[in-house]
Order: C-alpha cells, then sequence, then structure tokens
C-alpha cells in the first residue's frame, strides 16, 4: 500500500504582529500574504505540481477583528481546489484590537480542563464554518499545545481525526500521551491521531518534519525511508507565512527554495507517496500500541544534519533579515 502524504499549511494570525502594533490590514497580510510568498502564491505553486494540501485555519482572530479576513482566505484555499480544517490558538480568546498583545487567553490549549476546550474547539469550529468552511472532521492545535483533555474533546465534539503530536516537542508542549517516537497513525481516545512525522537528526533527537525545519536532503530522505518501510504516513507541516521573514516584509530564499523542493519530491513520488486529504478519509493501517516495533523515525546522518546546519545560519543571519 502507497504511503499517504499529509502535506499541511497551519494558517493563523501571527501573534507577534499583533504585539508590534501593526494595523489589522498590516496584521492580515504579513500573516496571509507575506512578501509575494503566501497563501496565493502556494495554491499556485500545488497546483501546478498538482499536489493536495490540508489547511489547518486558525478563526479565532475573528472574536478580534472580524470574520471578514477567513472568509478570504478561506474562499481562496477552497476555490483553488484545497481542503479546510481546523487550527486553534487560545490566546485569542482574550485579546483586544490596539492593546498589543496586553490582554489574551492561555498560550496552550492544553492549560485548559477538558469542558473549557470543548468550548473553545466548538466555538472555533462555528468561526470556521461561518467563514465559509465545510464542517472539520480533523484538528491541530496551535503550537501542538493537546494533551489527552484535546483527544477527549475532539471525541466529544464528532471530529474523527487529530494531528498535534510532535515527537520533537514532547512532553511540553505536546503532552498527548503516546511515545515521542510514535510518526504511525492511532486510535487513540476516540479520535485518529495523525502524529507528526520527526526524524531522528543526531543520536537521540528528533526534529519534526517542517519546512523551515529539514533541508530537501532531509526531507527526500525522510520521504524515501517512508516509502521503502511503507510507513501508513508522513505528516509535514508548514505556515502560511513561513516562506517569508519573520517580519513578513521578505521573501526566505532558504525556505522558498525548500517549498519548491518538496513540491517537485511529491509530485515525482506520487504514485508511491500521494498526497491526501482528510475530508477523503483515507484507509489508513493503523499502529497497534499492543505490538512492538512498527513505523520508525529516519536514523540519522551527520553529513545530512551538518549541511542543514549551515543553511539555518545562513537563513538566520541573512535571509530573516528585513529588506
Amino acid at each position: 500500500m502507497a504511503t499517504s502524504v499529509f502535506l499541511t499549511v497551519d494558517t493563523e494570525f501571527a501573534w507577534r504582529h499583533h504585539v508590534e502594533g501593526l494595523t489589522p490590514d498590516e496584521i492580515v497580510r504579513r500573516s496571509f500574504q507575506p512578501a509575494g510568498v503566501g497563501i496565493g502564491w502556494q495554491l499556485r505553486r500545488l497546483a501546478a505540481h498538482r499536489l493536495k494540501a490540508v489547511f489547518f485555519v486558525d478563526p479565532m482572530p475573528a472574536l478580534v477583528f472580524g470574520l471578514d479576513p477567513f472568509r478570504r482566505i478561506v474562499g481562496e484555499i477552497l476555490e483553488a481546489g484545497q481542503r479546510v480544517q481546523l487550527h486553534l490558538h487560545p490566546n485569542w480568546a482574550g485579546a483586544r484590537a490596539g492593546d498589543g498583545g496586553a490582554s489574551h487567553g492561555g498560550f496552550a490549549l492544553s492549560e485548559y480542563d477538558r469542558q473549557a476546550q470543548c468550548d473553545l474547539i466548538g466555538q472555533a469550529r462555528e468561526l470556521l464554518m461561518a467563514a465559509g468552511a465545510p464542517r472539520p472532521v480533523a484538528f491541530r492545535a496551535g503550537s501542538y499545545a493537546a494533551n489527552g483533555s484535546t483527544l477527549d474533546a475532539l471525541a466529544d465534539l464528532g471530529f474523527l481525526y487529530d494531528s498535534s503530536h510532535n515527537g520533537s516537542d514532547h512532553p511540553d508542549p505536546s503532552a498527548i500521551d503516546l511515545p515521542p517516537r510514535q510518526i504511525a497513525p492511532v486510535a487513540h481516545r476516540g479520535v485518529i491521531e495523525v502524529p507528526v512525522t520527526v526524524i531522528e537528526d543526531l543520536p537521540g533527537r528528533l526534529r519534526h518534519f517542517q519546512i523551515c525545519a529539514l533541508s530537501a536532503a532531509e526531507m527526500a530522505a525522510a520521504l524515501d525511508h517512508a516509502a521503502t518501510n511503507d510507513h501508513a504516513v508522513v505528516t509535514i507541516v508548514s505556515h502560511g507565512f513561513e516562506l517569508a521573514n519573520r517580519d513578513g516584509t521578505q521573501a526566505n530564499g532558504i525556505h522558498v527554495g525548500r517549498f519548491e523542493s518538496l513540491c517537485g519530491m511529491l509530485e515525482e513520488r506520487a504514485d508511491i507517496a500521494p498526497t491526501r486529504w482528510f475530508s477523503e478519509r483515507p484507509d489508513l493501517t493503523l499502529a497497534d500500541p499492543s505490538v512492538e516495533g512498527g513505523d520508525e523515525p529516519l536514523a540519522p546522518s551527520l553529513l545530512r544534519t551538518g549541511l542543514r546546519q549551515v543553511q539555518q545560519l545562513w537563513s538566520n543571519l541573512v535571509e530573516e533579515r528585513a529588506a
């Protein structure tokens, strides 16, 4: 069976732009369409490579700035033929426009008890649907800050999938009660947990499969490792603003190059590692927690890691500087 690939894009307002006191229009622009390499550009590149992507949209800033920005971005994603699922940063629930971030709710969803999480997720779902999205079936917590109560709340609300478990951030903020090296999907606490894929970049150290975190060589090796070993899924993370610098004022050439490379890799591997949508409810081989072994992260390579660290140094010292 082919290895399913979930190419996911967390789509959210960057809190830092709110803290900086930028206007609402500028927060929207730098979060969703920064420097010409935001959501619109990404959608065009995905279409050119005939790839499916899942946009996890956090609608909670609509409580502060209104639904219009989310109607526009959800409409753009759906018009491009891609799919929308639910993302949630709970700090926006207590935020106020123009106060530089002084007011906010808890930043980690896992700070809340089960009922409070259920209420927040339910509220976010209603906002997302009000913005024009179909009823979501999948969820990812902001900053991967989910725990067992999150999965319980999702099951209560009828969600089918969660994709918050990130072994490289375990146990804080990613606090779901699964092993850090769990990368295969598993039925857990009433939902199917689809972990973010991690690799072992140094012996004993995990790094998650995110465009700003792995080099093109590491991404290619992880995809080939998964396909060769018949892994059930590869789950990749990006962000709507990730291909620009942190200020959202110029493209980050390293990250843009990785995105382009990844799209090419996935197109070339479409027969053995096809991209999927959660809304398709693909047939996934689920892990059996009672059986030892199973899908394992890519083993470390000092050469791959060293080359990426050189890239990261260039990215941080040069590409991240504002124009």
